[in-house]
């Protein structure tokens, strides 16, 4: 018997996906701060603190608290709680913030508990907790792409979360290693063994473009990583709008940029 509420949903779309949410009467469905897209006329939204998982359970100050764990991620203090008052089934909608994919998670069948980036909660059942996940290994901390502090995702409801690119799950056997790019790593089991390992060697390090560390991930658990992470992507994007222009094998080079109307 779930605690949390039970919701169906639909994800639609390929590039740029969302995630529409059938609720029954009194279900509600939980978001992240501008997901919203489209509801149907009897949905309610009301911007509560924290998560809701335990909205009627605590004191003001324990909300409070808790909602400020948030901060810590890089989250907004507050949520939207969407809840069907009408009959019959209402649906509501949650779009992706950029291209990827949106990632369906059954808590129930993770055992309670998974741990994720810190910017991929999308939306959720209502009674999932959204918290933080402290990094105990101090070079995992240091190096490991996200800090000391990633989230956590607790409760036994659907959970959705988004990564860039395509997403593949991995799913590792007792004492499997898999060696990731740090900034690749979406979400993780908590029967995962996360760790960090130095790549070695002068020419890799100073020259290899990877980085000096990879990420290891050793079983048993699923994994899910993204081909495409969002601080690639704005680095990318910024190197790109940046005024200076690679020419693009143009014989013309400056030249060209001034004859386009590019030149600076």
């Amino acid at each position: 018997m779930r605690t949390n509420h039970e919701i169906d949903y639909f994800i639609l779309g390929e590039e740029m996906q969302l995630v529409e949410i059938e609720l029954d009467p009194q279900e509600t469905a939980i978001a992240e701060a501008g997901a919203f897209m489209y509801m149907d006329e009897g949905i309610q939204m009301e911007t509560i603190f924290g998560d809701g998982s335990s909205q009627d359970k605590t004191s003001f100050f324990g909300k409070i608290l808790g909602a400020g764990k948030r901060l810590l991620t890089g989250e907004s203090l507050f949520m939207t709680a969407y809840t069907h008052t009408g009959i019959g089934k209402a649906r509501v909608a949650f779009a992706s913030p950029y291209p990827g994919k949106i990632i369906p998670i059954d808590l129930a069948e993770m055992g309670g508990k998974i741990i994720c980036q810190k910017d991929s909660f999308l939306c959720a059942a209502k009674g999932v907790s959204v918290g933080i996940e402290f990094q105990k290994k101090l070079g995992t901390g240091l190096f490991g792409g996200e800090g000391f502090i990633m989230q956590k995702l607790e409760g036994d409801g659907l959970a959705f979360c988004h990564a860039g690119g395509h997403v593949m799950k991995r799913v590792l056997k007792p004492g499997e290693v898999l060696r990731v790019d740090t900034g690749c790593i979406v979400a993780y089991a908590q029967t995962i063994d996360y760790d960090i390992q130095f790549i070695g060697g002068i020419k890799n390090t100073l020259f290899g473009g990877e980085g000096m560390f990879f990420a290891t991930l050793k079983g048993p658990g699923e994994v899910w990583l993204q081909t495409l992470p969002i601080s690639r992507l704005a680095s990318r994007i910024l190197s790109y709008g940046s005024g200076a222009r690679k020419e693009e094998g143009s014989i013309l080079g400056g030249l060209g940029n001034l004859l386009d109307g590019d030149g600076r």
